[in-house]
This record gives C-alpha cells, sequence and structure tokens, in this order.
C-alpha cells in the first residue's frame, strides 16, 4: 500500500466533522516532528464550538523562502447513514476507489503532502526552503475561529510566509488538470422588509411586505453587477431564503426577510455593491430605517495569484508527473485561502478531483493518490533557489 493512501485511511477513520479534529492533527504532527518540523497548537473559539489549529514549520534558514501547506481536517455531516453503501468513517476500498467521508475533502491532500515532504527532507535535508504547515478543524464550519485566527497570529509575529498550496479538490476529472489560483468574495446580506400585519380580507389596513419586495427582488435578480474580467466570471447575486407570514392562509404577514448572496469579482467591492442594493431599494421607494433594515456580512474578499513563481512550479511539476497543461480557474466557492491571502502574496489550491465532495458515498480515486504526491514533492523542487 502506498504510504498516502495509508494515512488518508488513517485520516478517514477520524471523524472529524466540523469543530472536531478527533485526532486527525495528532497523527499529522507525530509525522512532522520526526522531520524536524517545530508543531505548535493554536487552539480558537469558545468552548462550544472549540476549534483546533496546528502551526507546524520547519525552518533551515532566516533567509530562505517559506512555502506554507495549508489545509482542514473537518468534514461536513456524513448524512443519512443508511444511504452510504459502507461506513463513512470507516475507510473502504471498492472498485479501485477509496470511500469514506473526508477522502477528497480533503484528507487525500492533507496526506499528499505530508508524506511529499516526508520524501523531500529524506533527499533533500539541506535544501534552502522552510516548510510549514497551517492547518484547522473549522474550514468547513463557521471559520471564525481556524485559519483566520491562525493568520492573526502570524501576522502579530510578523512570520513571513512566501507561497502557500492549499489542498482543496480543484480537479474536474483528473488530478493536476485545474489549479485554482483565486476565488472570487463573498457578501452576504439580510434584508428585513417592514410591512404591517392584518387581516387579509381587509387588505387596506395592512401593509404587505411580500409586494413591497417584490419589484426590488426582480431587479435585484435580473442586474447585472459587473461583467467580470480576465480572471474572473462576473459578479453574480442569488437569493437563499426568503420567510414571511404566521402560516395562516388569512394573515398578511407584518415582515418579509430576504436572505442573498453576492460572489463579487475583483471589478467590484463590497462597498460599491452595497451602495448599488440601497440605491435600487430607493429606487422602489424603500427607505432604510423606515421600510427596511439591512445587514451585512463579508465572509471574504476576492484574491489572485497570477503567473509567477508559485503557479510556474505548480503547473511545471504538473506537466511532469501527468503530461497535463493545467488550467487557471477562480470557479467555485470560499476557500481558507481567502485569509491566507492577507498575509501570504502568492496562493493557489491543489488536490485531487472534487466530483464527490460533500456527497453520501465520498470517494477518491487510489490512482490518484500517488500522483499528488508526486506533484507536491515535485513543486518542493522547483521552488528551491526559485526567486519570487
Amino acid at each position: 500500500m502506498h504510504p498516502t493512501q495509508q494515512l488518508t485511511q488513517q485520516l478517514i477513520a477520524c471523524p472529524s466533522v466540523s469543530p472536531a479534529d478527533a485526532g486527525c492533527l495528532e497523527l499529522i504532527a507525530d509525522r512532522l516532528q520526526a522531520l524536524g518540523f517545530v508543531c505548535e497548537r493554536i487552539d480558537s473559539g469558545p468552548p462550544d464550538w472549540r476549534v483546533s489549529n496546528l502551526w507546524a514549520k520547519r525552518s533551515v534558514s532566516p533567509t530562505a523562502h517559506t512555502l506554507v501547506w495549508a489545509g482542514h481536517t473537518d468534514v461536513v455531516p456524513t448524512g443519512a447513514l443508511e444511504r452510504w453503501h459502507s461506513p463513512p468513517f470507516e475507510p473502504t476500498l471498492r472498485d479501485g476507489k477509496l470511500y469514506g467521508r473526508g477522502a477528497s475533502d480533503m484528507k487525500a491532500s492533507l496526506a499528499a503532502m505530508v508524506v511529499a515532504c516526508e520524501a523531500f527532507v529524506a533527499a533533500q535535508p539541506e535544501a534552502p526552503l522552510n516548510l510549514a504547515f497551517l492547518l484547522t478543524s473549522d474550514e468547513e464550519g463557521p471559520a471564525h475561529d481556524g485559519t483566520v485566527a491562525v493568520c492573526r497570529e502570524l501576522q502579530r509575529r510578523g512570520e513571513r510566509l512566501d507561497w502557500c498550496i492549499v489542498g482543496e479538490p480543484t480537479a474536474e476529472r483528473q488530478t493536476g488538470d485545474t489549479i485554482k489560483n483565486g476565488r472570487r468574495g463573498s457578501l452576504s446580506g439580510r434584508l428585513t422588509l417592514k410591512g404591517v400585519q392584518g387581516h387579509i380580507a381587509y387588505p387596506q389596513l395592512a401593509r404587505n411586505p411580500i409586494h413591497l419586495l417584490a419589484p426590488a427582488l426582480a431587479e435585484l435578480a435580473a442586474t447585472l453587477w459587473d461583467g467580470g474580467n480576465a480572471h474572473f466570471p462576473p459578479t453574480s447575486w442569488q437569493a437563499s431564503n426568503l420567510h414571511a407570514g404566521t402560516g395562516a392562509s388569512n394573515v398578511i404577514p407584518g415582515t418579509a426577510v430576504l436572505d442573498f448572496n453576492f460572489r463579487f469579482s475583483t471589478e467590484s467591492t463590497p462597498e460599491s455593491l452595497q451602495q448599488r442594493v440601497h440605491d435600487l431599494l430607493a429606487r422602489h421607494h424603500l427607505h432604510a430605517g423606515r421600510d427596511y433594515e439591512l445587514d451585512w456580512s463579508l465572509s471574504g474578499q476576492p484574491f489572485l495569484t497570477p503567473a509567477g513563481s508559485l503557479v510556474d512550479a505548480v503547473r511545471t511539476a504538473i506537466f511532469q508527473v501527468t503530461g497535463l497543461q493545467a488550467q487557471l480557474s477562480t470557479s467555485g466557492g470560499t476557500s481558507d485561502g481567502r485569509f491566507i491571502a492577507q498575509i501570504c502574496p502568492q496562493v493557489i489550491e491543489l488536490g485531487p478531483p472534487n466530483a464527490t465532495i460533500h456527497q453520501v458515498n465520498e470517494c477518491v480515486a487510489v490512482a490518484e493518490l500517488e500522483p499528488l504526491t508526486h506533484i507536491y514533492r515535485r513543486v518542493m523542487e522547483h521552488l528551491v533557489s526559485r526567486p519570487l
């Protein structure tokens, strides 16, 4: 059995549903300490959502560049157990695939990172490249006390990070076909329309907030917020929830609450989008305070790593191992890369295929594990003595 498969199976066996780590970090830290990494826990969060965070670093020189391997040990809930063909936390081999919750998102990547570092350090123990791991158990959850908390602490210390690879599952069909070199920003809003509750037979005595919202909602959905650019698709707006009414069919509701989200490109800013929404509501004769309340939540700014030393090293490694010409992409949801990009100038994401992530019967093809490990190792080899 390849060592990456063996460690992946050990990690899958840990039932690490957010924010539980369930022993994953201890498994990884033991392997890293044997390589000379100094391992430090930077746990964070309240007692009912205590997050496990690991910062591990192997320094060979204060002047050497630092490559960070980043990821998360936590997984999403299993869903209905009866729909799994095998228990989700019992790693199971079937038809060339390794099944289990977290198999592709992202315990295979974590295992490949560790095994790649073991091979690299064994071959080049004095290579002028500092290595670090930034791991958390709160990426699939609220992400308030995970990577973002570690990044704040590293920034406070003045820690220098040069490159970062996040092990998110990025491949469309085969490991290496796609690299995420950026992500869109995410801005959410909760719009509460204020009406007047009343009997549905006497609408003149009430004020229906659903009717007030409807024209503005149609325009919000139809608006072109920006045209995107060469790196990002156009900014999108989507309604996620709409709540109104008492449940009775003869009562006009007093309020209507709309939850929505922007996934925005670098062509827009949170401030510009917020202002445009307020202006749109004003055109529909809705005024803040009197007619509505609007609460905003920014969960991440967009980030982009253009072609440069890290992208070049990764694409070269992928081609050498797989023969693929990796495509650059900024599609998909958010990742912890958005936090790391605030303190590290070059951040990319690279991992196995993402076809089954968050699904029942999540799996990774065993044939993907060894190539991913070789790619990670070759990236380190290419980054040695590479200028920024």
